[in-house]
């Protein structure tokens, strides 16, 4: 499950994640980084799901930004198709581990300063089970995953504001799935 928070304006980019992971064959707890840097371009890569596909799009983002013409643009335009493209594969796999694919999907969030537009930009990235196309949706002030406890809230970049969306909403997750799914410590990035 997880939390993926994300504050966006001019001059900032806040992204926020828990640590919370687990085996999806025996739940096992343990703990995941799902918020990577690809730090010679002031980007940051996030997720909310999967850590097994965000991994192997977090390494296809990091090879793209090796390339001499590589601009940020370019990959936020391409990565909803190389989800489209990798999907298939990964729910191959995981029904032939056993896994329910009506409990996979993944949320990723790519951002980051663009010398194009100079301002912080970012976008959110969808899939799920029913194997459709992915969501694509560039933000305009932020997100929040799950929103529902931070609902009334005014969005703050100030930390204490930021640990307690977090608390709120693993809370949240743990009580609605009735066990945990989502905690352990909170990994912010401020761009």
């Amino acid at each position: 499950m997880s939390i993926l928070n994300v504050l966006l304006r001019p001059d900032q980019l806040l992204v926020a994640v828990d640590t919370w992971a687990e085996d999806a064959l025996t739940q096992k707890p343990s703990v995941g980084a799902k918020l990577l840097l690809i730090p010679q371009h002031n980007l940051v890569l996030a997720s909310r799901g999967s850590a097994q596909f965000f991994l192997k799009i977090y390494e296809l983002c990091l090879r793209a930004s090796f390339r001499a013409d590589f601009t940020m643009e370019q990959l936020m335009a391409e990565l909803g198709l190389v989800m489209d493209h990798l999907w298939p594969d990964y729910i191959r796999a995981a029904a032939e581990a056993g896994i329910a694919g009506d409990i996979l999907h993944s949320e990723l969030v790519l951002g980051g300063w663009s010398p194009k537009n100079g301002r912080m930009v970012a976008t959110v990235y969808a899939k799920d089970a029913d194997g459709g196309p992915a969501r694509v949706q560039p933000l305009d002030g932020g997100v929040a995953s799950p929103g529902e406890p931070l609902r009334g809230r005014p969005d703050s970049f100030e930390l204490r504001a930021v640990l307690e969306a977090g608390r709120l909403q693993a809370a949240y997750l743990n009580e609605s799935v009735g066990r945990s799914v989502a905690g352990g410590r909170l990994l912010v990035a401020v761009l």
